[in-house]
C-alpha cells in the first residue's frame, strides 16, 4: 500500500471505536492490528490474521521493548512483596506515632502527602492513603467523600509526574516502540507540560487549604458534620500477612533503592551522561535492585520462606500481566500504523481541518473521552500515542507537547470515569459509596479539565 488515503486511519479508529463500544481494550487493539495488516498486504482475512500474530510477537524481538515488558512484571512482583512483608503497616504505624494530625485539615494534608510520597503504583497509593487516613477523617468528622477525592487525585496524577514506576515504564515502552528519538528525554520533558496532572494535584491542595467544597461535596461535608455516618467495613485491602511484624525499614530501603538506582543506571548506560542512558535498561535494573533489597530483608527477618517468597513474586508478576499484554499490543498497533503512514496522512490533513496550534487541545479532548468511556488511562495511552507521535513526526515538530496532551487527557478521563479501577479502589479505600465518590469528585475533575484545555490551547500557539 503506497498511496496515503483515509483508509490509513481505519486501524487506530477501529481500535478506538471498539474500545469505546466494548470496553475491551485487548480485543480492540488486536482488531486494529489485524485490520492494519489486512490493508497493508491485501493478503486476505486469514493470512492477515497470521501476519497480525507475527507482528505482535515481533514486538518482543526488540531488546528495548522486551526489557520494558519484563520491568512491568518485576514491578508487580515488587509491589506484592511490599504488601506481604509488613512494609505498609510499618509506614502506617510510623505516621500514627508521629501524632502530627490534630484536626480535620491536618488529616486532609496527611492524606495528600501520603498520596505524593507513595508514587510506586496508583492503587497502592490510594490503599495506603485510605487505610492511614480513614480513621482520622472519621474522628475529626471530615467526609469520606473528601478522603476519596484526595487520594484519587494524588494517585494517577502523581504516578505521571514521578514516573519511576510501571506508569513511566509503560509510556517509555510505547515511545520507544514508536521510534521516538531519546524517548526518556521526551517523557521527562512532557512532565512540566502535563497540565491536568499538575492541576489536579494543585487543586486538591487548594481545596484542602481553602476548604473548597463545590456542589455535592459541600452537601457531603455538611452531612458528615451533622451526623458522622457509618461507612463500609473494608478488610485489609493492603493484603499483608497477619503474622508479619510491621517494619518501616521494609518500606524505606526498597523505595529509596528504586529511586536511586534509576539515575545510576542511566549514568552507567550513558557512559557518564544521564540523558544518553538507556531508559528501558535503567528502569529494569532499578526494579530488580528494589526487588532484591526487599527480598533480602524478608529472608533476613525470616518472615517468609524462599518458597513463599518465590510464589509472591509470581503472584505479583501475574497481576501485571494484563498491562504487559496491553503494552505489547499497543506497540504492534503503532508499528503497523507507522508502516501504513497514518501519521503522515493525518499531518497532511491538519492545514485543511484543524490548525496545528489546536492539535494539542484536540488530542487532549479525544484522549479524555476515550479514557472516560473505557475507564483505562493505560488503554488510552496505548491507542492515542501511536496516533499522536507519528503526527508530530510527520509535521517535523517535537513530539513532547503531543505526548503531554495524550497523557493529560488519559489521566483526566480516568479520573472522571465511574468505571475506572482507580476510582473504584478509591471508593473502597475511603469506605464511601462509589456513586457518592463519583458525584463529589466530578466538579473538581471538570474544573481541572477546563483549565487544562485552556492551557493546551496556549501551549499550542506558543510552541507550535
Amino acid at each position: 500500500m503506497t498511496e496515503l488515503t483515509w483508509i490509513t486511519l481505519l486501524p487506530p479508529f477501529i481500535a478506538i471505536g471498539l474500545a469505546l463500544f466494548t470496553r475491551q481494550v485487548y480485543l480492540a487493539l488486536f482488531a486494529g492490528i489485524w485490520l492494519g495488516y489486512y490493508l497493508l498486504n491485501q493478503s486476505g482475512v486469514l493470512p492477515s490474521l497470521a501476519e497480525a500474530l507475527d507482528g505482535v510477537l515481533a514486538v518482543l524481538a526488540s531488546p528495548g521493548d522486551a526489557r520494558v515488558v519484563m520491568f512491568t512484571l518485576v514491578i508487580g512482583a515488587f509491589i506484592v512483596t511490599l504488601e506481604r512483608c509488613g512494609a505498609v503497616s510499618g509506614f502506617v504505624q510510623f505516621l500514627d506515632r508521629s501524632r502530627w494530625v490534630t484536626n480535620g485539615k491536618r488529616a486532609q494534608w496527611m492524606a495528600w502527602l501520603v498520596g505524593i510520597i507513595i508514587f510506586i503504583e496508583s492503587n497502592i497509593t490510594v490503599l495506603v492513603a485510605g487505610t492511614v487516613s480513614r480513621p482520622l477523617f472519621d474522628r475529626f468528622k471530615v467526609s469520606r467523600e473528601k478522603l476519596a477525592y484526595i487520594i484519587d487525585s494524588t494517585s494517577a496524577p502523581i504516578c505521571m509526574l514521578i514516573p519511576l514506576n510501571a506508569w513511566g515504564a509503560f509510556n517509555l515502552g510505547l515511545l520507544q516502540g514508536l521510534d521516538v528519538t531519546d524517548p526518556l528525554k521526551v517523557l521527562l520533558a512532557s512532565i512540566p507540560l502535563n497540565i491536568y496532572a499538575i492541576t489536579a494535584v494543585a487543586m486538591t491542595a487548594f481545596a484542602i487549604s481553602r476548604n473548597y467544597n463545590p456542589g455535592p461535596m459541600a452537601a457531603a461535608e455538611a452531612r458528615t458534620v451533622e451526623d458522622a455516618k457509618d461507612g463500609l467495613d473494608i478488610p485489609s485491602a493492603i493484603g499483608e500477612r497477619k503474622h508479619v511484624k510491621p517494619r518501616l525499614m521494609n518500606m524505606l530501603l526498597p523505595v529509596l533503592t528504586l529511586i536511586l538506582a534509576m539515575p545510576i543506571g542511566l549514568w552507567i548506560t550513558g557512559d557518564g551522561h544521564i540523558f544518553s542512558g538507556s531508559g528501558s535498561t535503567s528502569v529494569l535494573w532499578a526494579s530488580l535492585a528494589a526487588l532484591t533489597v526487599v527480598s533480602v530483608l524478608v529472608m533476613i527477618q525470616r518472615s517468609m520462606t524462599l518458597d513463599e517468597l518465590s510464589h509472591t513474586w509470581m503472584e505479583g508478576a501475574g497481576r501485571m500481566l494484563p498491562l504487559a499484554i496491553i503494552l505489547v499490543l499497543a506497540l504492534a498497533l503503532g508499528s503497523v500504523s507507522k508502516t501504513l503512514g497514518t501519521g503522515d496522512y493525518v499531518a497532511g490533513m491538519v492545514g485543511d481541518s484543524i490548525p496545528a496550534a489546536l492539535l494539542p487541545l484536540a488530542i487532549f479532548l479525544v484522549s479524555g473521552v476515550i479514557a472516560f468511556s473505557v475507564g483505562s488511562s493505560w488503554g488510552t495511552f496505548s491507542i492515542m500515542l501511536p496516533i499522536a507521535v507519528p503526527v508530530a513526526t510527520a509535521m517535523n515538530v517535537d513530539p513532547t507537547l503531543f505526548v503531554a496532551a495524550v497523557l493529560s487527557g488519559g489521566v483526566f478521563g480516568d479520573h472522571a470515569s465511574p468505571i475506572s479501577d482507580t476510582t473504584i479502589v478509591s471508593s473502597l479505600a475511603a469506605g464511601t459509596e462509589h456513586i457518592d465518590h463519583v458525584r463529589t469528585q466530578l466538579p473538581y475533575a471538570l474544573r481541572a479539565g477546563a483549565i487544562s484545555a485552556v492551557g493546551f490551547v496556549l501551549l499550542g500557539f506558543f510552541l507550535l
